[in-house]
């Protein structure tokens, strides 16, 4: 079984309006995986900000997530492993420091709508888009 790590936006289509990536994204998350302590941050900032959810249903949403999924931590390990990924593959930092703790997660995939399908860090994950139809 692929250990997975999911990237904000999946996690964001929780609060879509549109049905089919609610679904989608609730059946991926179901399954397990990972996420960072930087993607629940980034989480409640646009749940709140963007999406209008109250600091109540955040708390309660990301109480599911932590039990249902494993937290890597932020440590000064992830940020220059992030930095060396932004660096070396010219990607933006946050999207680095989202590979960073997939791969020291030991995750083999990175479910994100944000970042280039297919691509593969050396020795790290893949990103997959768990919205695109399959070939």
């Amino acid at each position: 079984m692929t250990r997975t790590f999911f990237d904000t936006n999946v996690l964001l289509y929780l609060l879509s309006a549109d049905p089919d990536k609610a679904d989608r994204a609730e059946a991926l998350l179901s399954e397990g995986g990972v996420v960072s302590v930087q993607v629940l941050n980034e989480f409640a900032a646009v749940a709140t900000r963007k999406f209008g959810a109250s600091w109540d249903a955040v708390r309660e949403t990301l109480d599911v997530l932590r039990l249902t999924l494993d937290v890597e931590p932020l440590t000064l390990q992830t940020h220059q492993l992030g930095l060396a990924i932004a660096e070396r593959h010219r990607l933006g930092l946050y999207d680095s420091m989202i590979l960073a703790a997939a791969s020291l997660a030991g995750c083999e995939a990175v479910c994100s709508e944000d970042m280039q399908d297919g691509f593969r860090l050396p020795d790290g994950p893949t990103v997959r888009n768990p919205f695109t139809p399959p070939r």
